[in-house]
């Protein structure tokens, strides 16, 4: 279901024609119709993480009536990816197995961003739960521009995150993957060329990192085997925030859905991380998942760049 069709037409024909569906529906992805189209097609199971954020709004929209409709939510459970886009809920649960998120305070109105503004003082960064790009989210150094930020922010978001500032410090994401045995790798680590402040989508983003100690590394490296371990996810992306003065990091968020870093990481390392979800969502373990790119390597040997 995609309401693009110049992502789904080919130089020699559409989807269909090559064998990656057997319909494909020209439709918005929005409630109302997938809706419909389920209750037509009467599937069993259904991913929402291959849509990007708005496959994810949906689904979140439609738990109920996935439940009512009997179609299984293959890989991560909605309620996963509720406390993921619920900034209270995410830092909520980033606290309960330990990790660093940077002190923050959810409000739903102006009035509540002001006082938490206030609590953790100048400057501080906003940022809107279920937004897509980064929409409504920046850096307010007074209590001027934070009124400006939630002007935008609560214009498509019902909640913001105001925390603590973190401006200049590095943006490194990691890709990881676990399967049903509990098996864990990271796939790709980046490095943001620009520093925290500047939107993953309207940054350069290399990999692999390339200012990172192995010590960073392999401590960022152990952060994010934890996190997809304890929500028990088949495949995640995980953003943090490095000092570049000391090893002090938080974890700004962590998508439960395939995303533009997704892409980046599957060209880069020659691990179709797409593919290898859909397995994983399945239940098939990783070393039972043969490498579609390499032909060779399982899904269970983690890529290694020395660029």
């Amino acid at each position: 279901m995609n309401p693009n069709i110049a992502t789904i037409a080919t130089s020699k024909g559409l989807a269909t024609s090559k064998g990656l569906a057997d319909k494909v529906y020209f439709l918005p992805v929005t409630p109302e119709f997938v809706h419909k189209i389920i209750k037509y097609e009467k599937p069993d199971g259904i991913y929402v993480t291959f849509g990007g954020q708005t496959a994810l709004n949906v689904g979140i929209k439609l738990k109920n009536e996935f439940e009512a409709l009997g179609v299984k939510v293959l890989g991560t459970p909605i309620e996963t990816i509720i406390t993921t886009e619920d900034q209270q809920l995410f830092t909520a649960a980033m606290a309960e197995i330990g990790e660093k998120c940077a002190e923050s305070s959810t409000a739903t109105n102006q009035e509540e961003a002001i006082a938490a503004a206030q609590a953790i003082g100048f400057p501080v960064i906003v940022r809107a739960a279920y937004a897509l790009g980064g929409l409504g989210s920046g850096f307010a150094q007074d209590e001027a521009q934070l009124k400006a930020w939630c002007a935008k922010a609560f214009a498509t978001s019902p909640q913001v995150l105001v925390e603590r500032s973190m401006k200049g410090w590095k943006e490194i994401e990691y890709e990881v993957v676990r399967d049903c045995r509990d098996n864990c790798i990271t796939v790709c680590n980046m490095e943001n060329f620009d520093p925290l402040g500047i939107h993953t989508g309207d940054s350069i983003v290399v990999a692999p990192s390339q200012t990172l100690s192995d010590s960073d590394y392999n401590m960022l490296r152990t952060t994010a085997v934890n996190v997809i371990r304890s929500w028990r996810r088949r495949q995640c992306n995980i953003q943090y925030a490095l000092n570049p003065a000391s090893q002090e990091y938080c974890i700004i968020e962590v998508n439960a859905h395939l995303s533009r870093s997704s892409a980046l990481a599957s060209k880069a390392t020659g691990y179709p991380l797409a593919f290898i979800a859909v397995k994983l969502g399945l239940g098939i373990p990783l070393n039972e998942i043969k490498n579609s790119v390499t032909k060779v390597t399982s899904a269970y040997f983690e890529p290694s760049l020395e660029f």
